[in-house]
């Protein structure tokens, strides 16, 4: 079962990354970021709050961060309290790529879990839950 959950993770992430990429110039990181970003307060996050949040480590949002600043996405900006800590910040640019990508990133979720559920009924219950908490 977990195997099959395992390989269903992946699938289902490739489809998201590649439908992002060709719609909206986004990988799925990004996009995910540009989201975390645009909930946060101020819309910015420390970098290891944002490293926490997509699982990635330090080195790999480092890059992320540098991509979406090269793309006018964000900017990074230094703590007014500690000057050794590190901000992202979200610019107008960057919340409204993640709004222009949210809408395509719902739909190939919901179709990637629907295709999902008819290959997969043993994880149905999971399907399920994972479509409603789309809204």
């Amino acid at each position: 079962m977990w195997n099959r959950l395992t390989a269903l993770h992946a699938q289902v992430e490739g489809r998201l990354a590649t439908v992002l990429q060709r719609r909206h110039g986004l990988g799925l990181s990004e996009y995910r970021a540009l989201g975390l970003l645009a909930e946060a307060p101020k819309s910015e996050l420390r970098m290891q709050e944002l490293a926490t949040g997509l699982g990635l480590n330090q080195s790999s949002v480092t890059r992320l961060v540098a991509r979406l600043g090269a793309a006018d996405f964000t900017y990074r900006d230094l703590c007014p309290d500690d000057k050794r800590g590190v901000y992202t910040v979200l610019t107008d640019a960057g919340r409204t790529r993640h709004r222009e990508a949210r809408a395509t990133y719902e739909e190939a979720l919901t179709g990637a879990l629907d295709e999902a559920a008819v290959g997969a009924p043993e994880l149905a219950p999971l399907l399920g839950a994972a479509r409603s908490a789309l809204g």
